[in-house]
């Protein structure tokens, strides 16, 4: 048998990376833009309450600032351009009817980062909430069109922004779905989930698949209403 027949075969017979062996990403800085909202608000005090540097990007750097004394744990505020030069990671929690055009005027700034979107495209009539189809495809999809030099994953949809900000509340108990084209990336993003209490990422397919989990959220607001809860989501036998 020659070398290089043993080489094939010890890679075949090499066992399979294990799904929770997960990057260390305690060390990133994770911006996120519209953190002056509940959702991103949110996120922004979790992750800092769990250790992570955190910077609020916001159109405004003295409205960023604002939010950032009120959440302490060391989150700084800036606007939303220096917020995607000095992140790492930069989760977009802007409302959707601003999502393409604040993407747009920070392609520079966002080229070469990771990229969470987290914009859930609905509409609102007095029937409730319902899911709106960008051309795109989805929120995800749009932000990949418009930042070409960025990795773009999608996460962080079914969140309850009450749960998040409730510092009463220790664990989130909840499963985060993790899309994406790059396996590494999105257990980045998983990783970055897994640092807050009570929270796991859970890869749930390429961008492609962003519309349902997306939409998903208009059945979330229908339970919530209907039951008076903060409902989540978790992945069963996983």
């Amino acid at each position: 048998m020659t070398s290089t027949d043993n080489s094939a075969q010890q890679a075949a017979k090499a066992p399979a990376k294990d799904p929770w062996d997960l990057p260390d990403v305690s060390g990133l800085v994770v911006g996120v833009l519209g953190g002056t909202g509940p959702q991103g608000k949110g996120l922004a005090y979790r992750l800092a309450r769990a250790g992570q540097k955190v910077i609020i990007g916001s159109r405004a750097a003295e409205r960023a600032q604002s939010a950032a004394d009120e959440l302490g744990h060391g989150v700084e505020g800036a606007d939303n351009a220096e917020c995607a030069r000095r992140s790492d990671i930069v989760i977009v929690a802007v409302p959707w009817d601003g999502h393409g055009k604040t993407l747009e005027s920070l392609r520079e700034e966002l080229s070469g980062k990771l990229v969470v979107d987290c914009v859930n495209p609905l509409g609102f009539d007095k029937k409730g909430a319902y899911a709106l189809k960008p051309e795109e495809g989805s929120a995800a999809e749009q932000a990949a069109a418009l930042l070409p030099d960025s990795r773009v994953t999608a996460a962080f949809h079914h969140l309850s922004a009450v749960l998040l900000q409730d510092p009463e509340v220790e664990e989130i108990d909840t499963d985060v779905m993790v899309l994406g084209e790059d396996r590494a990336d999105v257990e980045m993003v998983q990783a970055l989930a897994g640092r807050i209490p009570g929270m796991r990422g859970i890869f749930s397919g390429r961008l492609r698949n962003a519309h349902q989990v997306e939409s998903l959220v208009a059945n979330l607001i229908s339970v919530n209403r209907r039951y008076k809860a903060h409902a989540g989501l978790r992945v069963t036998d996983v």
